[in-house]
This record gives structure tokens, sequence and C-alpha cells, in this order.
């Protein structure tokens, strides 16, 4: 045999076995999958029904027994303030009658210190003790375009004419809290802002007095500004020493009314 067919023979036999072997392969049953048995117990986390929000809860609203739900919550998650079924079975029935004093999302934990029991108002029962409600009349242009909503922070401005007519402005309150607009206590409905005529300012008995005489001195002629979320610490709030009268720790204030071009003093009380 010439040494070509020979090295052509053995390419040939080298391609049948390797043929051979890939088949065989191919045809062979797949490994069973190796089941481990396990033996362990499934540890399970201990749970706590707490007293949550069924569904979100505005400002100043009743809660009521629909608003409500026990949901089981991991132990170790549990706080101080939590109302569970443990320590108050007949918590449904209890705080179903009393008023949020802020708003609740879905699922959030029900806290007494966000609630008031309250048989009156809403907006007497979310009002601070030693706070008073006074309201000032607004317009888009007066009141930030509108972009004014309950619970921002604001400054106001009394605006009027002096005995030479000539217009002066004075800020009056700085930093006061934002109740209500007309009667919408927190947005609604998504709503981003909310243009009405009324607003209702949380304020001291003595800031109360400041607006009061301020609207009189100068016909209702008040702008409320928008304060920045950054620049809005409750502890700030107070009366600005303008024209109107002296700091809240002093005893009194005066204010200079013009009626027709004449003035006189008016002098409030703390």
């Amino acid at each position: 045999m010439k040494p070509m067919q020979m090295i052509v023979l053995g390419i040939a036999l080298i391609a049948a076995v390797g043929l051979a072997f890939v088949a065989r392969n191919m045809m062979a049953p797949s490994a069973a999958p190796v089941v481990v048995a396990s033996n362990a117990p499934v540890q399970s986390i201990p749970t706590v029904d707490v007293l949550v929000a069924n569904e979100a809860i505005p400002m100043g609203s009743s809660l009521t027994e629909e608003r409500l739900a026990w949901e089981e919550w991991p132990q170790t998650s549990l706080r101080d303030s939590f109302i569970t079924r443990e320590s108050d079975p007949e918590a449904l029935e209890t705080y179903a009658k009393q008023i949020a004093r802020s708003s609740f999302f879905e699922g959030e934990p029900i806290r007494q210190q966000k609630l008031v029991q309250s048989e009156s108002g809403y907006l007497s029962a979310i009002l601070p003790a030693g706070k008073r409600a006074a309201s000032v009349r607004i317009q888009a242009e007066t009141s930030a375009g509108g972009f004014i909503l309950p619970n921002d922070r604001v400054d106001v401005i009394m605006s009027y004419k002096d005995n030479q007519d000539r217009w002066m402005t004075n800020t009056i309150l700085t930093n006061v809290r934002v109740l209500a607009i007309d009667q919408l206590v927190e947005e609604k409905d998504g709503e981003k802002f909310q243009i009405g005529e009324t607003a209702t300012l949380e304020l001291s008995a003595y800031q109360a007095e400041v607006l009061t005489v301020s609207k009189a001195a100068s016909s209702n002629q008040l702008t409320l500004v928008l304060r920045s979320v950054a620049d809005s610490n409750p502890s700030l709030s107070g009366t600005s020493k303008t024209d109107l009268g002296s700091k809240e720790e002093e005893v009194g204030s005066t204010v200079r009314m013009i009626r027709g071009g004449d003035s006189s003093d008016v002098r409030t009380k703390k």
C-alpha cells in the first residue's frame, strides 16, 4: 500500500472513532439532579398586631373604624409609641372617635402623639395649646400666586399710605404657619396649589392683636409672603419690630392709623 493511501486511511479511522465517541455521549441519559434533604426547622419571626391607618388620613379628620386596621409587625421593629392589640384590644373602637392632628399615610402605625380627642371642630382640635386662629383676606396676587398651601410658613406684610399720601410697607408678622386656605387644611386630590379668598393663620394671642389692628389700619391691604422650607424654623416665628409697635416681650404696642390724611395712635394690650 502506498504511503498516501495509508495516511488517508488513518485520518478516516480517527474521524470514525471521534464520531462514535460523540454519538455515545449524546445518547447517554442525563444525570438526575441531586436533592439534598434538610431536616433543619424553619425559624418563624415573632409578630405583633399593630394598629395602622387602613388608608390615607388627612389632618383634621376623624379616624373612624374603616380607616383603621390591625397589621402584623415584626416584634423586633416594635416601638413604644405603637398601639398593639395585646396592650389595647379595643383600640379600633377607642381611637375611631379621635381626630388626626397631622396626616397619616396608608399603612403608617397610629400613634397617640398625632391624635387629639375633641368633641369640637377639627380646626380647634389641630390648633396647639396657647395658639389662636385668625383669618386674612387674600387674592392670588397677595398669596404668592396661589402657591401657598396649608402648613406653609409665611411673613405678613401690611401696605398703607402715610399722611403725605405715600405708600408704605411694614412686615408685621414673620414665619407664621398657615392653618388653612378657605376650608382646605391640606392638599386635596393631588392639587399643587389652592387659590382661595381667606387664609387662616396660627398665631399667638399677641400676634392676633397685631394682625387685627393692622387689618384695620391698612384697610385689609395685607400680603402673605411664602418662606422657603429651609427658612421655616417654627422657633423663628414672631412679630417684627416696626412702626406698629414693640417686640412681643414688651407690654402692648402702638399702631398708627391713617384716615383721610389724619393720623391717630391705637394702643393694644398684651
